[in-house]
């Protein structure tokens, strides 16, 4: 077995499963005592990193003797859960390929940033050359948000999976809740209930209508548009009674020049219109987390109509 075969191997057998996308998930620790004693047997200078407690990142240093331009060579250590698979960490290979959870997202891109660090240690290079094992991209990112004030560099390479594609940019996200309020009754009493489901329905459709706008002018070289789309529903209690409340998760994909604010202003016009086409309409607008391509701060609460029954909540 080659050295990557091995090193990606031994990645592979450490459950690494993000504990905020599977409950009682692993988490990244075990993960990270190995990768420190694996650079600091390479030579490397380490350092770990709380993002979060229990969550460390590791920074691994090749030092250059000085004079060059600094590079960084991001991965992260965490994986979505292993689902059906039977043995996820037990990596197996097999016509050229190794199997097992996050051999592709991306133990292997991370056992190549090391390895390469490694190498740059040997060979003594004017820069230096910064490993970044990083916790959480699988979910929020904060282990690389963390590192983002305290690294310096010319040059950064994440080792994502692209299908040996070169990317130079890629798209922020906003996450928004909708919550529609009906009012609970029998299904035999209609004349009491308020349907919160079926209130929900005309911004579905709206949400639906927004990302064909925004995907029909593209004004982007690289990113093209943005993009909305509905990503979790649920509401109701059972086949009999009319729902009280429904409660719709959406993303919404943004290029520079869309700011968390301004895509939040969007769904609220959504909200607005629908509450003047049905007086009965009522709702709330929640923003969870956002991760904007530009630098922002946080703007003041929307300016609601006076008189508009959507608030944030």
């Amino acid at each position: 077995m080659d050295e990557l075969t091995r090193l990606l191997s031994d990645l592979v057998a450490i459950d690494s499963t993000n504990p905020d996308l599977v409950p009682g998930g692993a988490g990244e620790a075990e993960m990270a005592r190995f990768i420190s004693a694996w650079l600091q047997n390479a030579g490397l200078e380490v350092e770990q990193i709380e993002a979060a407690p229990g969550r460390p990142n590791v920074v691994g240093v090749a030092r250059g003797t000085g004079g060059g331009r600094s590079l960084v060579l991001n991965g992260h250590m965490d994986t979505v859960g292993s689902g059906e698979m039977q043995q996820p960490h037990s990596p197996v290979v097999k016509d050229g390929r190794l199997y097992g959870r996050g051999a592709y997202d991306m133990k292997g891109g991370l056992a190549a940033c090391m390895l390469a660090a490694a190498e740059a240690k040997k060979r003594n290079l004017r820069g230096d050359v910064i490993v970044q094992a990083v916790v959480d991209e699988e979910y929020a990112s904060i282990g690389t948000q963390a590192l983002a004030t305290r690294t310096r560099a010319e040059g950064a390479i994440v080792a994502e999976f692209t299908e040996l594609k070169l990317i130079v940019a890629h798209k922020g996200f906003v996450w928004m809740e909708v919550e529609t309020i009906g009012k609970a009754a029998h299904g035999s009493r209609p004349d009491l209930g308020v349907d919160a489901i079926a209130k929900m329905g005309r911004v579905l459709t709206a949400i639906e209508k927004l990302d064909n706008t925004l995907r029909l002018k593209p004004a982007h070289p690289l990113l093209w548009s943005g993009s909305a789309h509905a990503s979790l529903i649920r509401g109701g209690q059972e086949l009999s009674s009319y729902p009280d409340r429904c409660v719709l998760s959406i993303e919404r994909r943004t290029i520079p020049g869309e700011t968390p604010d301004s895509v939040e202003a969007e769904v609220a016009q959504i909200l607005q219109d629908v509450e003047r086409d049905d007086p009965a309409f009522k709702a709330l607008l929640r923003r969870g987390l956002d991760r904007s391509l530009l630098r922002h701060q946080r703007a003041k609460a929307l300016p609601w109509p006076p008189g508009s029954r959507h608030r944030r909540s």
